[in-house]
């Protein structure tokens, strides 16, 4: 059976962490003079209140985890977050709703950056604290909750790597350290590092030093959350621009091969990872399709067209799902090759959502290998990954993961067309949240705003968001009869 001991034990040691997250937002308030001091107070306390009651009742718990308990611990910590995250917005008066308030936190947490909050310039001007909340809640949700735990608590818990396991995505795990907690302490090192380098770029390139820290923070983690309705077209500048892109390229990339290169300066690794070579191989060429594209159809110059083509091809490759030109006025074709690029997503092991480039490039090695069979039925055709044939067991995997993700993407897209949504717009939400992207609705499709939905919709986008970021199956396991038996 599941540990509960244990589970209350590190969910209320992450909990006392989250509260010294919120203690920067309160710090943030006093700097501006924002009026959220006391509400940010009182969600630290709450929050770090029930961490503690938590951690009480799980004072006399074993350390070791089984990885039937390591599912619990990831998927209930992510709804933890969210719960608790909340109280900033309902207490401050920003988002009175609790089911609105739980969406925007879970978005956040889960780099999603789907906003219920239509006019964030209106609705959160002089809200200096709650406006950091937001980027921060994507900050820290973009490596994962977990994995941010084992890099400065290593010795919580034995077992860290089932947890590892539970929350880390794609098919495929790479070590660079036999001990998992100096592998997330190097990963995140090189996380840190791509914020602040982008917060020091954006600031130079013309941004104030809190637009810069916000944006530097949903960039990296890839979620899209802004201070401004329309984002960084907000300023107006091409530099911003071409920054935002570079750094969210960056951040699609898998932080362990990041790693290699930037601390062990292995640049063989750059051209060795199959990975590594699709993702930049799709990029470029639906850049130059879709440049070529708005050359023709919509009279853009070439360095124009270039950049808006590249920024939104890297901004929804990577899940990130912000905009810098009218989406909505390119020729419908585009729609379509970003619509793919969107479901494909960036690489393993970075902080983007959607299927993953290792998974696609997977399925096409499958299916080649099933065309050649049709020729050759006694041929032996493994799957190989960077030169190395995948086992069977992985092969497998990968088939169940993408039937279970399009069954997902199906049953919510009928599941909010009888709550009451359009078919457009189911299709569109069902994608958008399962791959943690967050599309502004008013961008493609009918006009629609993520707060017109139904309450139930919401809900159902909330759990959608969670499922997507922690890879479907990890979150569905807890629903199956099997999980519970005493066996």
């Amino acid at each position: 059976m599941v540990n509960r001991k244990l589970i209350y034990k590190i969910i209320g040691s992450l909990l006392l962490l989250e509260a010294g997250f919120m203690v920067l937002c309160v710090i943030m308030a006093i700097i501006y003079g924002s009026s959220e001091i006391v509400p940010f107070i009182i969600s630290l306390l709450i929050t770090a209140g029930a961490g503690m009651g938590l951690v009480r009742l799980g004072h006399d718990a074993p350390t070791m985890m089984t990885r039937r308990d390591s599912y619990a611990v990831v998927t209930l910590t992510w709804l933890a977050f969210s719960v608790f995250g909340s109280l900033p917005y309902m207490l401050s008066g920003i988002i009175i709703n609790p089911t609105n308030a739980f969406f925007e936190t879970m978005s956040g947490f889960t780099t999603t950056g789907a906003s219920i909050l239509d006019d964030v310039e209106q609705q959160l001007d002089s809200h200096h604290a709650i406006l950091f909340w937001r980027s921060l809640s994507q900050w820290i949700g973009g490596l994962g909750i977990v994995f941010f735990t084992i890099a400065v608590l290593p010795s919580m818990v034995s077992g860290s790597t089932r947890v590892f396991s539970a929350e880390a995505t794609g098919p495929i795990r790479t070590k660079m350290h036999p001990r998992l907690s100096t592998n997330a302490k190097w990963i995140w090192s090189v996380y840190l590092a791509l914020t602040l380098g982008c917060a020091i770029c954006y600031f130079v390139a013309g941004m104030d030093w809190f637009s810069a820290i916000n944006y530097s923070m949903t960039t990296t983690a890839t979620g899209g959350f802004s201070i401004h309705n329309d984002s960084l077209a907000h300023f107006q500048t091409p530099a911003i621009e071409y920054i935002g892109l570079i750094f969210q390229f960056a951040s699609g990339i898998n932080f362990t091969v990041l790693y290699m290169l930037i601390v062990k300066r292995q640049f063989k690794t750059f051209y060795k990872n199959s990975e590594l070579r699709f993702y930049i191989t799709l990029v470029a060429v639906c850049t130059v399709v879709i440049a070529l594209l708005l050359m023709t159809h919509n009279g853009y110059g070439v360095e124009h067209a270039f950049r808006s083509s590249c920024f939104q091809v890297v901004s929804l490759m990577t899940t990130t799902g912000i905009f810098c030109d009218h989406v909505g006025q390119w020729p419908h074709i585009t729609w379509i090759i970003l619509a793919a690029l969107m479901f494909i997503g960036a690489c393993a092991g970075s902080t983007s959502g959607g299927f993953k480039s290792i998974r696609a490039f997977m399925i096409c090695k499958v299916i080649k290998n099933e065309f050649v069979r049709l020729l050759h039925p006694r041929a032996v055709l493994p799957v190989k990954v960077d030169g190395h044939a995948m086992p069977s067991a992985i092969v497998q995997n990968l088939l169940a993961f993408f039937a279970i993700y399009i069954i997902v993407c199906m049953a919510t897209t009928g599941l909010m067309m009888a709550i009451g949504t359009d078919i457009t717009n189911s299709a569109i939400i069902s994608l958008s949240c399962v791959n943690n992207v967050g599309l502004p609705l008013n961008e493609l499709g009918p006009d629609m705003a993520w707060s017109d939905m139904h309450w139930a919709t919401k809900w159902l986008c909330a759990g959608l968001m969670l499922m997507g970021r922690l890879e479907i199956l990890n979150v569905l396991i807890l629903l199956t009869p099997s999980y519970w038996k005493d066996n």
